[in-house]
């Protein structure tokens, strides 16, 4: 019988708790914290943000790709990271895209944000210097250019779709992928996210809309790596943060053809709109994402061994995530790793990057803690509060909610 279930064979990422997967696992494992103060930008006195998720500079020696000749004109730092993490991502899938298989090879690797940062530097050297737009001030600012610097970088030349749904982005864009290889319209996707919204009147933009963390009136800033604490009664909002994280998806025919043992597959999925409010998530619609990516899977509540959460640390946010699970699971649901509160929010790439996480902890039976956790009487769940911990996991239910109503669930299934 033919195969085209959606299998794992490869993934890496850049957070701000690190550039290479291994110090990042090690970091998060030991419950430290990826975030710091702000530095992208000077700051003013009254700046309404002060903390942020950064991600270090890389060594780009050994990447002929990312030289300064070639990236030139590609200014915005989301295509060196996104080109970084699919490379590698590549690499350790054991794939290489041939002329013969690229046209049976798409790229569903997208972003939310975007290189607006792009624009932002353009008009500022309009009005003070009456100097034009670089040439390439509009492709680096194209959202989908992404996923066309990655089709360049790999030759892949089947299907390309920039999948934007806002902070869910990244899962959203593994969702697309299996729907493209149950189709038969390629064998191989190359999906994630990258996002580097560290820019003034993003992260000002945020602040306004009251999403970012502020501490009480009258107080002080708290330590940043205290700031980010989903679920917690003390929540105050999210913390804004930059990444990248890329998973290669392929058939389970095609990996077994092929010589390569996948240890982690896509069992199900779900998507659903709010129609409700722009950016406070609604219940019925969330609650129905999680059921329906249940049932996509074939599975009960009580299979799901861990919930890898979106929870972005917003008051309304964290609540109702908390509650469809509640609706969901009833008194049983599963431990939740709630990732942001060590990696802070790096939008659309968030829910790549804890995907990831996720499943790095499958393999070596390891929950990452929620840090920063306080417990909250009207959102009684099990978040790992007291460490990393032990656990064998065979299904991992990751979440991710974005504005305007976007919401993405799937089920991780590790098969070997």
């Amino acid at each position: 019988m033919v195969s085209k279930k959606a299998v794992i064979l490869g993934y890496d990422a850049v957070s701000s708790l690190g550039t290479d997967l291994e110090s990042q696992w090690q970091k998060a494992s030991r419950g430290e914290s990826g975030i710091g103060y702000l530095t992208r930008f000077p700051l003013t006195a009254d700046f309404p943000v002060r903390v942020a998720g950064q991600v270090a500079q890389v060594d780009i020696s050994p990447y002929p790709f990312l030289q300064p000749r070639e990236m030139a004109h590609w200014t915005s730092p989301i295509f060196k990271y996104a080109l970084l993490v699919v490379h590698r991502a590549l690499k350790k899938s054991g794939i290489e895209i041939t002329p013969a298989i690229a046209p049976r090879v798409a790229v569903t690797f997208s972003t939310a944000v975007g290189g607006l940062d792009a624009v932002l530097q353009a008009d500022r050297l309009m009005i003070a210097e009456k100097k034009m737009p670089h040439p390439f001030t509009n492709p680096n600012s194209c959202i989908n250019m992404v996923g066309g610097k990655v089709s360049i970088l790999t030759g892949a030349t089947g299907p390309i779709c920039s999948t934007i749904t806002a902070c869910a982005t990244g899962i959203t864009s593994l969702i697309i992928g299996k729907m493209m290889l149950e189709r038969g319209m390629a064998d191989v996707v190359i999906g994630g996210a990258v996002d580097f919204p560290l820019v003034e009147p993003i992260v000002a933009g945020f602040a306004t809309m009251n999403g970012t963390y502020r501490p009480k009136e009258g107080q002080d800033w708290e330590s940043p790596e205290k700031i980010s604490r989903p679920f917690s009664v003390n929540r105050r909002g999210f913390v804004v943060s930059e990444g990248a994280g890329c998973i290669i998806l392929t058939t389970e025919d095609f990996a077994k053809a092929h010589g390569l043992k996948p240890q982690i597959e896509i069992a199900g999925s779900g998507m659903t709109s709010d129609a409700s409010h722009s950016v406070s998530p609604n219940l019925a619609t969330v609650q129905r994402c999680i059921g329906e990516t249940l049932a996509d899977a074939g599975l009960q509540p009580s299979n799901i061994d861990a919930i890898n959460a979106h929870a972005t640390s917003t008051k309304v946010g964290d609540k109702v995530e908390a509650d469809a699970l509640h609706n969901i699971f009833g008194e049983k649901v599963p431990p939740v790793s709630a990732n942001k509160s060590q990696l802070g929010h790096a939008m659309g790439a968030s829910s790549a990057i804890e995907a990831i996480l996720a499943m790095e902890g499958m393999l070596k039976d390891t929950l990452l803690p929620t840090i920063n956790y306080l417990h909250d009487p009207a959102i009684d769940i099990d978040c790992v509060a007291e460490g990393a911990r032990k656990l064998g996991q065979e299904f991992v239910l990751k979440n991710a909610f974005g504005f305007g109503g976007c919401n993405s669930c799937l089920i991780l299934h590790r098969i070997a």
